[in-house]
């Protein structure tokens, strides 16, 4: 029996580029999203970076055969675009068919290059062998898991309001693993853990877990996200210090996991047991 998909979104096809070529990654201006938050390009309330880890990386040597690595790299967030994913994925299948006489280093060099041209700013690229990876210790989250709450939930659509009225001071770490948005390219979902470590004024558990599911149907690059958050946060509460990460799961081989803080001295890249 012969299947047909015609309109069916399973049969729509993603043309992929069979060599290498730089122009398909395509940048987005962070200004825009950041002047609806109210924040100035040249003051930035937090340090940060862009943590990318990609899966589905390879290439030719030079005899023509296919050679395979686990990839990662940062995008400083005071970089003025940052880089849209499916570009990024398009781009890097090109490098599937593409011969790199000077093996990973080559290939490292290139991504630095590429990247740090869209982007606009310095990016950091290393490169694992799957030995290598299969030695990478699993992080496991520390402090109080948002996820144990009985709360009742009734908002899905982006509500600062739902963060309380604190009471009190506390300096803690407070994570959830219900965090859903959607790609503003695609529409498809996105998910992630979030960490929230700080230290002032008491953030009220509930109110924030409410907050964060009220992302789920919220349109936004994951970089957006954290920023939104970071910023509604310090808007609603007098915080000493402040980090809120991102771990996102893959799409397309790729997870993105954004960091911003009132520090200067960041958590690491740490995959989690989704990614």
């Amino acid at each position: 029996m012969t299947q047909t998909f015609g309109d069916n979104p399973l049969g729509r096809v993603s043309h992929f580029d069979h060599g290498y070529e730089p122009g398909l990654l395509h940048p987005v201006a962070r200004a825009d999203a950041r002047a609806d938050l109210g924040l100035d390009e040249s003051a930035l309330p937090f340090h940060g970076r862009d943590d990318w880890n990609a899966y589905e990386l390879s290439w030719l040597n030079g005899r023509g055969k296919p050679e395979v690595a686990l990839a990662e790299w940062s995008l400083p967030c005071d970089s003025p675009f940052l880089i849209e994913s499916k570009s990024l994925k398009l781009y890097l299948n090109g490098l599937a068919n593409t011969v790199f006489t000077g093996g990973a280093d080559q290939v490292a060099t290139t991504l630095e290059d590429d990247l740090s041209a869209c982007a606009g700013g310095p990016v950091q690229v290393r490169l694992w062998n799957l030995a290598e990876a299969a030695q990478w210790p699993g992080y496991a989250f520390e402090g109080f898991c948002l996820d144990e709450l009985e709360v009742a939930v009734e908002d899905y659509e982006l509500n600062p309001a739902l963060l309380e009225p604190t009471t009190g001071e506390a300096a803690e770490v407070l994570y959830t693993h219900l965090l859903r948005s959607l790609c503003p390219v695609t529409g498809q979902p996105d998910w992630a853990s979030v960490i929230v470590d700080y230290a002032g004024a008491a953030i009220p558990r509930e109110g924030l877990l409410r907050y964060l599911v009220s992302f789920r149907n919220h349109s936004g690059f994951h970089e957006q996200v954290v920023e939104r958050i970071f910023t509604d946060l310090r808007r609603y509460y007098d915080l000493e210090r402040l980090t809120v990460q991102a771990r996102f799961t893959r799409r397309g081989g790729l997870d993105i996991n954004p960091v911003r803080s009132t520090q200067g001295e960041l958590p690491d890249n740490r995959r989690t047991v989704r990614q």
